[in-house]
């Protein structure tokens, strides 16, 4: 049986010096131009409404609203993506719709008309609710420290209804209205004007990304992939070394399942602790066995090539990644459906073993208190 060098995890608060650009809604402070189209789902013979000009904002109130009703979704993510083609980024038909704004502004309203033809063409799965389909153009946005022009496409595909409250000759009223919940954006994309060449930088939401009648936002309408960023290579980095420790070491070496936690632990603290990934100090930090650390070396190459997701030798941890991955690195062991044991600390107090009158196994757990 391999001996792993084991040592004691030991948790430290998180460190946020180094992470993926989050957005905030006080960053958007211009929203310069906005018009509203009503796209309907083509295989149901719903209708393409197209608006015939801007619409004119002069009501500050209104106008933060929007703002928040845009931007608030987007604050939850620290992903970023990129316009692609497989061909040609230049044949990516909303890359160059925003290109054309972000070149002459005048071009907004016309391009905006192209974008709801656009979604409209892909708006066939018969699932796919129509709705509002906002084009914003904000002049002002805050982006990695500098500030650019930002393109929004929103969608609303779901209405609320909404009790009104009223006072009529003295006494109160009660009505309703149809209305759209600002708290809850069905879709949208933020496109800034930075990266052109690559495809610009790209965040996307999507409430319903999950079902298959939602894939049309993301790949078939704006066809977007990940930017190969430190947010994106941390994710691909967690999810390699959870699936060597896994898959890989079990099938080389007599490692249980107390073992492979203790090595979820360890990758878990690397991570958080960690502003940087370096390859090396994370095999020698974490595995520690010559062995092991060579076939840990193996697995990326292989893991590289079965998922086309490179995995450079070192990068910038980003802590948004590591905190959405964080259910990867369950230090739990089920045993049968009786109980769950969560270990997070010293391998060395907990024991496997077997017990021949019952015929069934155990474990010992050494502990100084109990709470």
């Amino acid at each position: 049986m391999l001996k792993m060098r084991y040592e004691r995890v030991i948790f430290v608060a998180w460190s946020f010096t180094t992470f993926a650009r989050m957005i905030h809604v006080s960053e958007f402070k211009d929203l310069a131009h906005l018009t509203i189209h009503k796209v309907g789902n083509s295989s149901n013979e719903e209708m393409l409404l197209c608006s015939k000009a801007p619409l004119q904002l002069e009501d500050e109130t209104i106008s933060q609203l929007l703002i928040t009703y845009f931007i608030q979704p987007f604050t939850k993510t620290a992903e970023f993506f990129r316009f692609y083609h497989e061909a040609d980024l230049q044949l990516n038909e909303i890359f160059q719709y925003c290109r054309r704004i972000f070149e002459d502004q005048s071009e907004f309203q016309e391009q905006s008309v192209n974008i709801a033809k656009h979604l409209y063409k892909h708006s066939t799965h018969p699932k796919i609710k129509g709705g509002e389909l906002y084009i914003a153009y904000f002049s002002k946005c805050q982006v990695d420290g500098e500030e650019v022009p930002a393109i929004g496409i929103f969608k609303s595909e779901n209405r609320d209804t909404y009790l009104k409250v009223f006072l009529e000759d003295e006494n109160y009223q009660v009505n309703y209205e149809d209305g759209i919940n600002i708290n809850k954006l069905d879709k949208g994309c933020l496109v800034f004007n930075v990266e052109e060449e690559n495809g610009y930088k790209v965040s996307v939401v999507d409430s319903i990304s999950k079902q298959t009648e939602a894939v049309y936002w993301k790949d078939a309408f704006l066809q977007v992939m990940r930017r190969e960023d430190s947010y994106h290579q941390t994710e691909t980095a967690v999810n390699m070394c959870k699936q060597f420790i896994h898959n890989k070491l079990p099938t080389e070496y007599e490692m249980d399942r107390v073992d492979q936690v203790d090595l979820l632990n360890k990758s878990a603290a690397y991570f958080k602790e960690k502003e940087h990934f370096q390859v090396d100090d994370f095999a020698n930090e974490v595995l520690g066995h010559p062995d092991a650390i060579a076939s840990f070396r193996e697995y990326r190459n292989e893991y590289q090539q079965a998922y086309q997701q490179e995995i450079p030798d070192e990068f910038e941890i980003s802590a948004p990644a590591v905190k959405k991955q964080q259910k990867v690195f369950k230090s739990v062991l089920k045993l049968d459906s009786n109980f769950h044991i969560y270990i997070h600390g010293n391998r060395e107090m907990i024991e496997k073993g077997y017990d021949e009158a019952t015929n069934l196994h155990y474990y010992k757990l050494l502990f100084e208190n109990e709470a």
